[in-house]
């Protein structure tokens, strides 16, 4: 299957500046960019992202300023994923775990990685 070829222009509402999207935070560029080789790999179409992003930013309950923009990305990714059978919830909720025990165990100023999450 040919993934169709993707713009930027195309996602609602990305915050960019001149050189293009702008990211707050590492886990906003690796979101996006799992977005991106999900969708090139062909495991969801362009309309189906732009639907769930879509209906994701619609469920809001305030306005948004652009600052919560990947929180809503990540959710719609997820979303998807779970639809389309590519990770179950049971699944996300253990990454989900892993990550959260490593970020509290991890010192200040250290590097958050899941090769160094605690023993079970």
């Amino acid at each position: 299957m040919t993934a169709s070829p993707h713009k930027l222009a195309d996602l609602p509402s990305i915050p960019r500046d001149a050189d293009g999207p702008v990211f707050r935070a590492p886990w906003e560029a690796q979101a996006f960019g799992l977005a991106l080789a999900l969708h090139e790999r062909g495991l969801f179409t362009w309309r189906e992202w732009t639907d769930a992003l879509a209906a994701e930013i619609k469920a809001a309950d305030t306005p948004d300023d652009g600052t919560h923009y990947y929180e809503y990305w990540l959710a719609a990714l997820e979303r998807l994923a779970a639809t389309k059978g590519l990770v179950t919830i049971a699944e996300m909720l253990q990454r989900k775990e892993d990550w959260d025990s490593v970020a509290r165990a991890t010192p200040h100023g250290k590097p958050i990685e899941l090769k160094n999450r605690p023993a079970r």
